[in-house]
């Protein structure tokens, strides 16, 4: 459901007809054809801008009239308006006709008469190896068959996908275009950076800048800047919002110049809520209907979360910012046509056991099963017994057990969903009807077609247990009644990702302090932060009443949350608020100190705002591992705060179990949480609510009318939004002095002829790193540290340290980013011998100097870097400066043990060579130490590099090794001979 303004809409429309006439026919690949071709098409590209001018210039003076929201086709709109369109449509139509796959086009009736449109059917194809495809191969199937042009998606390509059996083990490269992008602003201000500088650009080299659009729609939202301020207040979101929009005014003005500047494109305001729970509750379509053609919603974004609308039954997945940015410049995707592991769910959850545990269980097994590059696709009789929200939770943590997406195909459960999130009966019923038209739908209440996978998994529902994870990771699952031995064994084990090698004479060393006037003390697992938080749970009534059932239990009973524990509470979108007031139950929350703080991800990407000053000195001087339990997707070291060491995952209830027992050194079988007012023990078993008590509040408490309410308004953003003033101008005006949006340099000096090939010579070893290292390590993240480059670039334009932000909030400034790569203070970097932090070793001259100063010395001495890995390099969110940091840094190539799918296309995105030790091999057994220089012999032309053929590595002191080039595809080395994806697209959007 995609709700604008009507003349917004339409004139998207009119854009968005005129670049799919653009793309659809002449799309890049022309520049290939033979002389005669290029004529002919080039006739036939001039008649389809007459028409499409034509259109436009009629168009223009109804447009403001059609109402997008209508449950009537825009054709139909159209049609009634303006004749003008006729012409069009039959001159379109004929262009259509040359479609390869015209003759499986079919019209869909309505059960009263007319049509709901006409699409591609899939049946009609009448291959019965589609019968046997996984649900979500046949969604890329759809898109093969729909944009299939024999230029950028070829007959070829269908043909693999329906072969999808025996091609998908061999590795095959497809094409993809997905239905539309999804940003938030940490990812979504560099994006709209560089499609400014790529307009600049365009006018530089005397192209149209106006090419620089999205082709797709685009919605972004602005869920990544609020923090944690103030907290334990009435008035915590009013003022915490005042603080957002005073550190933010430069990147909020920005993207809203953007939302006019650039076509297609719908930026929902800050306040709103957490983009892929406004995604799941009221972007996502399920099924498109573009102008009389119906097609399954699919959507890439540029945050790894994205796969939450997996749930909903919309393939949908993570990409770089850079790959988002060519999709919504019409380049089809080029992905790996993938396996597809087949998970089998069966029974019901227990009593008392939530869809967290469910989610922590389902990453653990996984992980273990090894689902890197694949797609998952769920099914079986438990099914039924799982909310759509309850799928949702799954499917959001895809990139925690590591596949592309964690997919649930359309059925019962999705149409109810929709119906309660206010879509209407008549959407509804599009919906339901194409699916089921083209194969798409599950209905369980009839037999179902074995369908094929590449592996198979299964889990009996009622075998789940009520767990956490962490201390370090998300898949790092611990049973609630193993957790208090788990967290001992932990204070003992070396340092690692279950160790913290506490000696033993400090296990029982407690920290005393005075909190607002009154003694208080901190121990070794005392959680000072307490956070229901992420897209991940607060989506989820169950658990979010849950939580509620738990406050109110220990309200009743007497039990008070320390007073010294940051607690908070950050919902994904308004509708949450709605129901817990609703429900009677946000009173309780706040009176055990979760006040609701702000819509936005907060503590769970960092944004936990600062812990109280006798509580920071408690822990630092006393060197106390204190914990952090959030309803949270990730827990690496050093992202949800630089004080708590140790941060375990949960589900809503049992971030406010804990917070009440203040330790999460704590065995709730036996231990109690605390006294109650009659000086009882309360145990865990006294305030944990059982199944029939949430669903009875769910039940009571979530209504339709709150989403339709919530929903309605959205755009209009708040007063604080629509103050901002910005300028109209197509070309952005880059403001020197601004530390917030700066003009990158990754166009300087282009021209039209590509760099080429570039292999590395005589390269310095800027890190030298062992496994697990995160993007979180690599991209700036969180504060910034007052001793920090950036920190110094900062106060020397005069900013404030109070005013440093956060480096999310400074995505659209290279120079800040640049400076805090590689500036994660848990870096365990080989070069530095044991210690740990944002340094290295320069290795010329043997100084310890901060990674961006050691980086710039090899940079003005004209010397390249590289950098050494382990397995997993890049594992973790999303994030395009992960790629674009070190490609400024000067890093030319990463040599690891095995990359995460999304850092590695990113890498190769920005021009960054990504290679792999063979099997069995890695930097420590091949002897090396980095402090040799490394030559990587790479072909001279890009005709003679082949997707992942071996290359030869040697180094200065005369070792010699082979290393696999992870170019996985012909389209990654085009960008590769192109210096980088953007510089790619604009020379073909400049040759079109």
């Amino acid at each position: 459901m995609y709700i604008s303004t009507s003349s917004s809409a339409a004139s998207s429309f009119l854009r968005a007809t005129s670049s799919y006439t653009r793309t659809r026919f002449f799309p890049s690949s022309l520049r290939n054809l033979n002389p005669a071709s290029s004529s002919a098409l080039n006739n036939q590209r001039s008649t389809a801008s007459v028409v499409v001018r034509s259109f436009h210039s009629s168009a223009s003076r109804w447009c403001h009239r059609l109402d997008w929201r209508s449950p009537l086709s825009l054709r139909a709109q159209i049609r009634a308006f303006n004749p003008v369109t006729e012409r069009f449509q039959k001159q379109f139509a004929t262009m259509a006709a040359e479609h390869p796959f015209k003759e499986v086009l079919t019209s869909l009736p309505k059960p009263g008469g007319g049509e709901f449109g006409k699409f591609y059917s899939l049946p009609a194809l009448n291959d019965p190896r589609i019968d046997k495809l996984p649900y979500s191969i046949r969604i890329l199937l759809e898109s093969a068959v729909r944009n299939c042009d024999n230029f950028q998606v070829k007959k070829e390509d269908v043909e693999k996908i329906i072969d999808w059996e025996n091609t998908s083990p061999k590795q095959v490269e497809i094409p993809f275009k997905p239905a539309r992008v999804l940003l938030q602003d940490f990812t979504g201000v560099p994006a709209v950076v560089d499609l400014a500088c790529m307009r600049d650009a365009m006018n530089k080299l005397g192209s149209d800048t106006s090419k620089i659009n999205p082709l797709v729609p685009v919605d972004l939202v602005i869920d990544h800047s609020v923090q944690v301020d103030v907290t334990r207040s009435e008035n915590a979101v009013q003022e915490n919002m005042e603080l957002e929009f005073r550190r933010n005014k430069e990147r909020f003005s920005f993207l809203k110049w953007g939302s006019s500047a650039f076509h297609n494109m719908l930026v929902v305001p800050p306040g709103s809520g957490i983009v892929h729970q406004v995604n799941l509750e009221y972007l996502g379509r399920v099924v498109f209907n573009t102008n009389g053609t119906l097609y399954p919603d699919s959507v890439v974004g540029t945050d790894s979360h994205t796969t939450m609308i997996d749930g909903l039954g919309v393939a949908g997945w993570g990409v770089g910012g850079i790959e988002a940015e060519a999709a919504m410049l019409g380049q089809p995707m080029s992905m790996v046509l993938p396996g597809v592991v087949g998970f089998k769910l069966s029974g019901k959850l227990r009593n008392g056991v939530t869809a967290t545990d469910l989610v922590l269980t389902v990453t653990q097994m996984l992980r273990k099963h090894g689902v890197v590059g694949k797609f998952v696709e769920f099914y079986g009789d438990g099914m039924g017994e799982l909310s759509l929200a309850d799928r949702a939770t799954i499917a959001n943590m895809s990139p925690e057990y590591g596949a592309t997406m964690g997919f649930f195909p359309v059925d019962h459960v999705t149409l109810q969903y929709l119906k309660l999130t206010g879509r209407s009966d008549e959407t509804v019923a599009m919906i339901e009807s194409y699916l089921r038209a083209n194969k798409m739908f599950v209905d369980y209440k009839e037999p179902q077609q074995e369908r094929v996978y590449s592996s198979y998994l299964e889990l009996n529902l009622a075998e789940v247990e009520p767990c956490v994870s962490g201390p370090k990771r998300p898949h790092d699952r611990v049973p609630l009644k193993e957790m208090k031995a788990d967290w001992n064994s932990c204070l003992n084990n070396k340092v690692g990702f279950k160790g913290f090698a506490v000696p033993k004479e400090a296990l029982e060393k407690v920290a005393k302090f005075s909190f607002d006037g009154k003694p208080a003390e901190l121990k070794h697992g005392s959680v000072v932060i307490a956070a229901i938080t992420s897209c991940t749970n607060t989506s989820n009534p169950s658990v979010m009443l849950g939580a509620g059932l738990v406050a109110k239990k220990a309200c009743e009973l007497g039990l008070q949350v320390k007073p010294w524990i940051k607690t908070s509470l950050a919902p994904g979108s308004g509708v949450v608020t709605k129901y817990l007031l609703q429900s009677g139950l946000q009173e309780y929350l706040n009176k055990q100190g979760f006040h609701i703080v702000g819509y936005g991800c907060t503590t769970c990407i960092g944004n936990s705002g600062e812990l109280d000053e006798s509580v920071a000195s408690a822990i630092s001087e006393n060197d106390i591992i204190a914990a952090a339990v959030l309803s949270g997707n990730r827990n690496f070291e050093g992202r949800v705060h630089a004080l708590t060491r140790a941060n375990y995952l949960a589900s809503p209830p049992l971030v406010v179990a804990y917070a009440l027992a203040s330790t999460v050194d704590i065995d709730f079988d036996k231990e109690p949480i605390g006294t109650g007012k009659d000086g009882k023990s309360i145990f865990f078993k006294d305030i944990w609510p059982s199944t029939e008590e949430v669903a009875e509040a769910v039940q009571s408490s979530v209504l339709p009318d709150m989403f339709r309410s919530t929903y309605q308004a959205i755009t209009k953003g708040n007063p604080m939004w629509n103050q901002l003033q910005v300028p109209s101008s197509i070309l952005y005006t880059w403001d020197p002095n601004s530390t917030y949006i700066h003009e990158p340099p990754y166009f300087k000096n282009m021209t039209m002829e590509p760099p080429g090939v570039h292999g590395v010579k005589d390269a310095y070893c800027l890190l030298n790193f062992g496994d697990s290292i995160t993007t979180d390590h690599i991209s700036p993240a969180g504060s910034i540290h007052k001793d920090s480059p950036a920190a110094k670039f900062l106060l020397d334009r005069g900013v404030e340290r109070k005013d440093f932000n956060s480096y999310g909030s400074r995505r659209g400034n290279d120079e800040v980013m640049a400076r805090g790569t590689f500036a994660n203070i848990r870096l365990v970097n080989k070069l530095l011998n044991g210690e740990v932090g944002p340094k290295t070793i320069h290795v010329p001259t043997g100084e310890k100097l901060y990674v961006f100063d050691a980086a710039m010395r090899y940079k003005d001495a004209g010397h390249d870097t590289i950098v050494l890995a382990g397995a997993d390099y890049g594992s973790g969110s999303s994030r395009d400066w992960a790629a674009k940091g070190p490609m400024l840094l000067g890093v030319k190539a990463v040599i690891a043990k095995s990359f995460e799918r999304i850092h590695r296309s990113n890498l190769v995105g920005m021009g960054i060579i990504p290679l792999c030790f063979k099997s069995g091999e890695d930097a420590d057994t091949l002897g090396l130490t980095g402090h040799e220089r490394y030559t990587i012999d790479l072909p001279n032309k890009i005709s003679d590099i082949r997707p992942g053929q071996d290359v030869t590595v040697t180094t200065d002191n005369g070792k010699s090794f082979t290393c696999t080039v992870r170019f996985d595809t012909e389209v990654e080395l085009a960008y590769f001979n192109n210096g980088g994806i953007l510089p790619y697209v604009i020379r073909n959007l400049i040759k079109q």
